[in-house]
């Protein structure tokens, strides 16, 4: 089969397009034809040398797939060849054919396109998680989201505005994205670049600041970050593209009694990510199918252009999901 590799780390130049063998599956595994796929941050981390895929994944890069059911293992009962299905995936998803976990998987709603359910798994399911189970946010408080037009802040908005209704969205983008920002349905779009999201977030909420934060960011924007949390206000670090040290006012954190917690998905357990994706589905797969969320999809290149696609995502040129579309 068709796959992208990376024989050495580097710059987007060094994905190739080569021949590799099918993976084969075992038990409680699927393996699926590939009709899209999609650009990750992770994949970039990676393919520069400083993420390397948990112990057993592949070493091929993409973290979420979505196709139709070539083969399953004797003892799946969930899915069937010929099925349609979207898929969280450790590694592999820049290929023709993916293995993937029974429980990783997703029935694709009719309502969505290959090229839509190839930007769910890693991107909605992390933003679902680390704001509504790991962040806790409820209804009526306010959040404020980092990156804005990027995919998981763009699923971000969509979701707060879906689950939690009451809710003021706060979120930081640069000058070019401020408007489509605001029309996904940001209560506030702060210009990192010409604003200080703390002052504005005092200003705004009267002094009282966010309840949570998803932030991808890490050390440039700790203290900044603390400034902006109210009261037993939650900050959610999922990435540290700034850098991983920083200095804390532990006084203030204590006598606002804040909380800073950090999560990933990638090295969670086969068990644990199943667990995740059955409670996102009941939550989150019946706004997909009636349409009152769609999958913000930027461009669709074919997969031999994945270089294309990271240079995208790494000059900020794009808004919601870079999608490769997979020709089998």
């Amino acid at each position: 089969m068709k796959a992208i590799v990376v024989e050495e780390f580097g710059d987007p130049e060094v994905m190739k397009l080569a021949t590799i063998d099918v993976p084969a599956i075992t038990d409680g595994q699927v393996l699926i034809e590939v009709k899209a796929t999609s650009v990750n941050r992770p994949d970039i981390v990676q393919r520069e040398g400083n993420y390397p895929p948990p112990k057993g994944e592949s070493e091929i890069l993409g973290l979420e797939v979505a196709g139709v059911v070539a083969e399953v293992a004797p003892d799946v009962t969930r899915y069937a060849p010929g099925d349609r299905v979207m898929a969280l995936v450790g590694g592999g998803g820049y290929a023709e054919k993916v293995m993937a976990w029974e429980g990783h998987l997703i029935p694709i709603p009719a309502s969505m396109s290959f090229e839509e359910a190839a930007g769910v798994c890693e991107t909605y399911i992390t933003a679902w998680l680390n704001i509504f189970e790991v962040g806790a946010l409820v209804n009526g408080q306010a959040v404020l989201l980092h990156g804005g037009g990027g995919g998981v802040n763009t699923a971000s908005i969509q979701l707060v505005k879906a689950l939690a209704p009451d809710s003021t969205i706060f979120v930081t983008a640069s000058p070019k994205k401020l408007d489509a920002v605001k029309a996904l349905g940001a209560d506030h779009v702060i210009d990192y670049q010409h604003e200080n999201f703390a002052d504005v977030i005092k200003a705004q909420t009267d002094g009282r600041g966010v309840s949570v934060i998803l932030d991808h960011i890490g050390a440039d924007y700790l203290a900044a970050n603390m400034k902006s949390l109210a009261v037993e206000g939650r900050l959610v670090i999922i990435g540290v593209t700034s850098g991983i040290k920083a200095e804390l006012n532990l006084a203030l954190m204590m006598v606002k009694r804040q909380r800073i917690l950090g999560s990933v998905l990638r090295s969670r357990s086969v068990a644990e990510k199943a667990g995740i994706i059955e409670r996102f589905t009941a939550a989150v797969l019946p706004l997909f199918a009636d349409r009152r969320i769609e999958v913000q999809v930027d461009s669709v290149l074919p997969l031999e252009k994945a270089a294309d696609g990271h240079r995208a995502m790494q000059n900020s040129q794009h808004f919601g999901k870079i999608v490769l579309s997979v020709a089998t």
